[in-house]
């Protein structure tokens, strides 16, 4: 028969062990989050940036395509995220979501310009 002493020691590393595993699944359970939040706001900005790119084509007449560029800028964002998701700090994840939500915050702001100038357009020319 073992010693209690034995006993107490075994047990207690069970529960390190136990807590150790816990602790680690938790941690893979919060990154699996975080990137899931991050590629659904990458999601979301690429919806508004295609829903962006025909309104704002029809304001900007100096050729510029200000929609090319975010999309680039997303793709380099996802292709960071399939390279060093799994082992990047969850600070850094969330503020890669931070970044990608601002994003799509900017041109929803842009589309509601470009919605109310045509709105005042509208009036002016309806007051005419």
């Amino acid at each position: 028969m073992p010693s209690p002493t034995l006993l107490v020691l075994l047990a207690g590393a069970a529960l390190i062990s136990l807590g150790v595993g816990l602790y680690t699944q938790r941690r893979a359970r919060l990154r699996q989050r975080t990137i899931a939040r991050v590629l659904d706001a990458a999601d979301a900005l690429e919806r508004g940036l295609r829903a962006a790119r025909s309104e704002l084509e029809t304001v900007t007449s100096d050729g510029q395509d200000p929609v090319r560029g975010a999309m680039r800028e997303l793709l380099r964002h996802r292709l960071w995220l399939q390279e060093h998701g799994q082992t990047a700090s969850l600070a850094a994840l969330e503020q890669l979501r931070a970044s990608l939500d601002g994003a799509r915050r900017r041109i929803d702001e842009q589309l509601d310009h470009v919605a109310r100038a045509r709105a005042d357009a509208a009036q002016a020319e309806a007051n005419r």
